[in-house]
């Protein structure tokens, strides 16, 4: 609605959540690895329940996940362990994942606590087997380029990951991750995304986080001056992070304006729902066929403001849907949308009559078995009532191009409590004194481009590739920069391009550093590199690939062709004098790929040419 997000008054924070790339997951000595489903040894089923604080609380977002019993089925694997299934208590904190989490700490100037206190976060959506995540306050009070405050950094672990519907997998949890949270320092869409890259550019450059999509997730936190924080989880395209924003921005401020609208007329909710199940004895629909109770919520001055769209794809009759949904249900019917579905205009208006309702009223069915059907109608009447206050506080998901849904309430202080399991772990001034800093990836780039003479462009892309340890170790062997970089970042994928294989394989430092060592001492061309590939693809080890792609020429043979194709094209060379190298060499690298050094064939060339021209 408005591009001016000052005067809205738009505060945005982030919480990034990033795997580490530890050895081991954070309680136990199982591998930090992912694994194929269809690899999994075993299932069980879990159901989840929320317990009372230490102050007899229960969280309200664990209470909403409750409403519905619902039963969770987890994938084991060999990789996995009791400590994954919740039959066997942690193990100590995993003093490696510690320590990146300091170094990276360190690096955005925080201060450490005195002791990592571990504590459980209360969670029942089916995304962990204990019903709690396990987290560590680390490091508090660091800084922002834009001058704004990074609140505090938590080690973590990692939750299962969803195979689809109440089905995990627990390959990922456990996996350490660190949580960064930043204050609401952020005012428009385009610096929430500039803290984000920049926080993964701090990330990446310890060089021990994982890489790929969703080993990173930002969670993103928005308000605006008449609206409500709210908290929109798993964002994990950077790209559309700012899209994210703007599209929260517009979401608050319509429902804002239909707040002001709903308070214009006077509107109302209807406290007590109707069964209506009889008007729609008849009817065509097969969701209201097949329900046993169908429950009619009126909301008088809510005519057309249901169906509004306040996001792209999304209208205030899909807030109250999401809420609905909590109880079972598919979702709902409305006014505004009718006639749809099945339902007819005279099954509409037998409605209206059978309730009396007056011609600015909104109806809301509910259709399901008779405990679901109450359940979601006094949802739709709580969140009917929010609309008439403005923006709710509440936790969002990210939905496919940047607009949200409803998930839960936000948490509230009762979801954390102590693990009495884990002792805590000291941090003391030796401790911080000997974490290191890592050079951050733009101060990389530009030491590649002073160091090494390289394009910005292309050292940007190599000192933020996941291939950054691969170039490097291949320079500690004396590999040249551009030799290094063209086989990493082009080679490995013309190769792979031309023979549909994965390649992934080629870019092993113990595959890739013996090729490279044979060509820069001459035991194998350059342009015998892809050869070499091949064969290994072809499963040939590596010494015996470069041993059958040496040159397989003399120098007086390459003589003796490049003077053949030279006298073949001595009026192309007269015409052209010099300038008839580069197009020659592609004809001679033509005929010798990969049996000949292309410096040695251009040297031959080169003297030819000469040759030719003083001919007269």
């Amino acid at each position: 609605m408005v591009t001016d997000y000052e005067s809205v008054g738009l505060k945005a924070g982030i919480e990034i959540h990033q795997q580490l790339n530890s050895r081991e997951k954070l309680f136990c000595g199982c591998p930090t690895v992912l694994r194929k489903f269809d690899e999994r040894s075993g299932e069980f089923a879990r159901y989840l329940r929320a317990t009372e604080s230490e102050m007899g609380e229960i969280d309200r977002a664990a209470k909403e996940e409750m409403m519905v019993l619902r039963r969770f089925c987890y994938y084991a694997y060999d990789t996995c362990c009791l400590v994954e299934y919740d039959e066997e208590p942690p193990g100590p904190l995993n003093r490696e994942a510690l320590g990146i989490c300091l170094s990276i700490a360190k690096t955005l100037g925080m201060t450490p606590i005195e002791q990592v206190h571990t504590m459980r976060k209360l969670v029942i959506d089916g995304s962990n087997t204990s019903g709690f995540q396990r987290t560590a306050l680390v490091a508090m009070n660091g800084t922002l380029p834009n001058g704004g405050a990074i609140d505090t950094i938590c080690l973590e672990e990692e939750a299962a990951q969803r195979v689809e519907g109440d089905i995990f997998s627990l390959d990922r949890l456990g996996i350490p991750l660190v949580e960064i949270t930043t204050s609401p320092c952020m005012h428009t869409p385009e610096e929430v995304y500039q803290v984000a890259e920049y926080l993964g550019m701090v990330l990446r450059s310890t060089g021990r986080v994982k890489r790929g999509l969703g080993t990173i997730r930002q969670d993103v936190n928005i308000s605006i001056r008449e609206g409500a924080r709210v908290e929109i989880k798993g964002v994990q395209e950077l790209d559309l992070i700012a899209e994210v924003v703007r599209r929260e921005v517009d979401r608050q401020q319509n429902l804002v304006w239909i707040r002001e609208e709903l308070r214009s007329r006077r509107a109302r909710v209807d406290p007590v729902p109707v069964d209506v199940t009889t008007v729609f004895a008849g009817t065509a629909s097969s969701i209201l066929k097949k329900a046993k109770k169908i429950l009619a919520v009126r909301l008088p001055g809510f005519g057309g403001l249901v169906g509004r769209e306040i996001q792209p794809g999304r209208r205030l009759g899909s807030e109250i849907s999401d809420y609905a949904k909590k109880c079972g249900v598919g979702g709902i019917f409305h006014t505004d949308e009718l006639p749809a579905y099945g339902v007819t205009a005279e099954e509409v208006e037998a409605l209206r009559r059978n309730l009396g309702a007056a011609s600015d009223e909104c109806i809301i069915l509910v259709a399901a078995g008779a405990d679901r059907a109450v359940c979601a109608a006094d949802q739709v009447i709580y969140r009917a009532n929010l609309a008439l206050e403005g923006v709710p506080e509440e936790t969002r998901k990210m939905l496919e191009g940047g607009s949200t849904a409803y998930m839960r309430p936000l948490p509230g202080a009762a979801r954390m409590y102590p693990e009495t399991d884990v002792l805590p772990v000291r941090i003391g001034t030796e401790d911080w004194d000997a974490v290191t800093v890592p050079e951050l990836l733009t101060i990389r780039a530009e030491r590649f481009v002073t160091e090494f003479g390289m394009d910005p462009g292309i050292a940007r892309q190599v000192a933020y590739s996941e291939y950054l340890p691969l170039f490097q170790a291949a320079l500690d062997h004396g590999i040249p920069p551009s030799l290094a970089h063209r086989t990493i970042f082009a080679t490995a994928k013309e190769v792979g391009k031309e023979t549909g294989k994965d390649t992934s394989g080629l870019l092993d430092p113990a595959v890739l550093i013996p090729v490279l060592e044979a060509t820069q001492n001459g035991t194998i061309a350059k342009e015998a590199i892809p050869q070499v590939f091949m064969l290994e693809l072809e499963g040939v080890p590596v010494n015996e690939a470069i041993a059958r792609s040496k040159p397989s020429v003399s120098t007086s043979d390459i003589e003796e062709i490049v003077s053949k194709i030279v006298n073949e094209r001595k009026d192309f060379v007269k015409s052209k004098g010099m300038a008839s190298l580069g197009p020659l060499m592609g004809v001679v690298m033509e005929e010798l790929r990969g049996a000949a050094d292309g410096k040695v064939i251009a040297g031959v060339l080169k003297k030819e040419i000469q040759a030719a021209l003083k001919e007269e």
